[in-house]
């Protein structure tokens, strides 16, 4: 559970919300990555979910689609102060691009629209709270943020999309693809955190 926050924490946690895109079928993974957990037993889901919302991120969308009703049972274990909001990318065998749109459009209808959503895809397991404090707190976020965790120079998660880029990136990706190309084509502020997390995304079974 989160710690105490003060006035400035409680004014960002309502401006940014947080999402993890966990739609995917993981068919190179062997199975949905929503259900997959680290060797503790905890979810990868619940691991994201708890690096947003401890980095102040509220209400945190997760967006499901494959193996839905058993991933949607592992938000029970949460913490009751986590705000975590399922989303259903009912297309989500288009690829990442419909998770995202999906993302993007529950944000939109969200009451006050968050100036800025923090997201990572459920697929980094060793992701926590620092490096989302970070690449949040790296300058004042506004609606024109643009901003990428970097990993020794290697770009990573989370991203911060300001909402001016929520329509033009939902009309730029497609298939697969996620943000990365658009973050890149329009300059995305690197932040760099290796010294936090290796920011590894996990493909395949080791």
């Amino acid at each position: 559970m989160a710690g105490a926050r003060g006035a400035d924490d409680d004014d960002r946690a309502a401006r940014i919300a947080g999402v993890v895109l966990a739609a995917g079928a993981g068919v190179r993974f062997g199975g949905p990555k929503a259900l997959a957990a680290r060797p503790d037993g905890t979810p990868w889901l619940a691991t994201a979910i708890r690096a947003l919302a401890d980095a102040g991120c509220s209400p945190v969308l997760v967006v499901l689609g494959a193996a839905a009703e058993e991933a949607a049972d592992l938000l029970r274990t949460l913490p009751e102060a986590v705000e975590a909001v399922v989303v259903r990318a009912d297309d989500w065998a288009d690829g990442m691009s419909a998770s995202l749109r999906a993302a993007l459009r529950a944000a939109a209808a969200l009451d006050p629209t968050p100036v800025a959503l923090a997201v990572v895809p459920v697929d980094v397991p060793d992701l926590d709270a620092a490096t989302v404090r970070r690449v949040i707190g790296a300058a004042s976020v506004d609606p024109g943020t643009l901003r990428q965790a970097v990993f020794g120079g290697r770009p990573g998660h989370p991203a911060l999309l300001g909402r001016a880029h929520w329509d033009p990136l939902a009309a730029h990706v497609g298939g697969d693809a996620g943000a990365r190309a658009y973050l890149a084509a329009h300059d995305a502020r690197p932040v760099e955190a290796a010294d936090l997390s290796s920011g590894e995304d996990v493909d395949r079974h080791s």
